[in-house]
This record gives structure tokens, C-alpha cells and sequence, in this order.
């Protein structure tokens, strides 16, 4: 999943970006609400966490911005005011939930798991298509027909869930390194070429009818073969 963070004080944006990043979530973290806003309307994000005093243009009207331009994405907001009034107004604007500093590591991940929920988007154990099942708990990949079973890394594993939700539909390499990668990195193409070509691999390894398809100059799909 991927969690964008909203914070100006920056020593706290990081450490919930450690803590994050421990739980296997992808993360990008931004320091001003401009900024904030930007990232938001991509539309690539799972949860946004944001905090109400920001430079730029505070929390609560980032928030107004983005539910304007009909991004529905869950809004956690974080902030060291606690007045009724201002919780009533962060969720007027939009935010789908509320928490004051400080607070545990272990209720903001758990608030997340219920922003999450609530927005369809539970964390599967399994996903299957055709002949294959990704085990998302075990990170392995198996196959009905072969009854092989093969260990997936992280990226490997982000990459065949989103393929596996989408099957038969051409994603591009910009979309999968924007939710692979993150929406600030630096991969590239060739990062993608090269872990496409690890899942081809493992694939082939599990002797699965399926396989992930270059449609050229668009992108890939997975879809069965024949």
C-alpha cells in the first residue's frame, strides 16, 4: 500500500516513515502543504496522513482541495490541536478520521488498517487468476497445475498484486513504477524490465499458463496464454 505523509516538522515525518516502511508500506513524505496537495491529486495513494499547521497552505484547506477535485483517497489528520472545534472542522473539510500529538505508533497503524477497510481496500491473505495463487501473507507464488511453489520478493510481489487486479488490462511503466517504486523515485524503465523479467521467470518455474505480456511503447498485462 502506499501512504503519503503531509508534515512540516520533518524529524517526525521521517520517523513515521521508518515506522511505516517496517510494516511493508511504501511511503513518499512531503514538508509543506503545497506540496502536500500536489502529491495527493495523483490519485496513487492509499491513506494520506496530514498534519493542520502547514506552511503554504494549512491542512485543512489541502484537504478542501482535494475532496473539490474528487479524490477520495482516506484522510488521516495529525495535528497537536485538540479543541473540539478544530476536529469538527478537520472533518467538515473531508478528513475521514483524526488524532492529536502525541500518539502511539501502534493506534495510527491501526487507524490505518480501518481507513483502509473502510475504503474496500482490505489487505488479502490470497488473490488468484487462472491457474496461479499469490500468497500474500507468505510472499509466495503458487501453481494449481504444477503444485510448485516459489518465494517472491517485495517488489516482485507489489508488482504481481497489481497485475493480478487488474488481468487482461496493459499497465504502463510509469504507473507501475509510481506504485512500486513511489511517486518521488528514481527508478526507472529498466527497473521495471528487470523485475517483470524475474516474474517471468518465477512463473515459468511454477509452470503456470500465465504471462505477463509486453504491449510495446504501453506497457504490460497478465493474461493467460494461448
Amino acid at each position: 500500500m502506499n501512504i503519503l505523509i503531509v508534515e512540516d516538522e520533518k524529524r517526525l515525518a521521517d520517523a513515521l516513515a521508518q515506522i511505516l516502511r517496517e510494516q511493508k508500506y511504501m511511503v513518499d513524505a512531503v514538508y509543506d502543504g503545497a506540496d502536500g496537495l500536489a502529491y495527493g491529486e495523483s490519485g496513487i495513494y492509499d491513506c494520506i496522513i496530514l498534519d493542520v499547521m502547514l506552511p503554504s497552505m494549512n491542512g485543512f484547506d489541502v484537504c478542501l482541495e482535494l475532496r473539490k477535485k474528487k479524490i477520495t483517497t482516506p484522510v488521516l489528520m495529525l495535528t497537536a490541536k485538540d479543541a473540539i472545534y478544530d476536529k469538527v472542522k478537520g472533518l467538515d473539510a473531508g478528513a475521514d478520521d483524526y488524532m492529536t500529538k502525541p500518539f502511539s505508533p501502534d493506534e495510527l497503524l491501526a487507524r490505518l488498517r480501518v481507513l483502509t477497510r473502510r475504503r474496500g481496500e482490505v489487505i488479502l491473505d490470497e488473490m488468484r487468476y487462472e491457474d496461479i495463487t499469490l500468497h500474500i501473507d507468505k510472499s509466495t507464488l503458487s501453481c494449481a497445475k504444477g503444485f510448485k511453489t516459489i518465494h517472491l520478493n517485495f517488489k516482485e510481489c507489489e508488482m504481481l498484486k497489481l497485475f493480478m487486479s487488474k488481468p487482461e488490462v496493459i499497465i504502463s511503466k510509469q504507473d507501475l513504477i509510481t506504485r512500486i517504486w513511489g511517486y518521488d523515485s528514481d527508478a526507472g524503465d529498466n527497473n521495471v524490465e528487470a523485475y517483470v523479467s524475474f516474474l517471468r521467470k518465477k512463473l515459468a518455474f511454477v509452470e503456470s499458463g500465465v504471462e505477463i505480456v509486453s504491449a510495446k511503447k504501453l506497457g504490460y498485462k497478465l493474461t493467460a496464454k494461448g
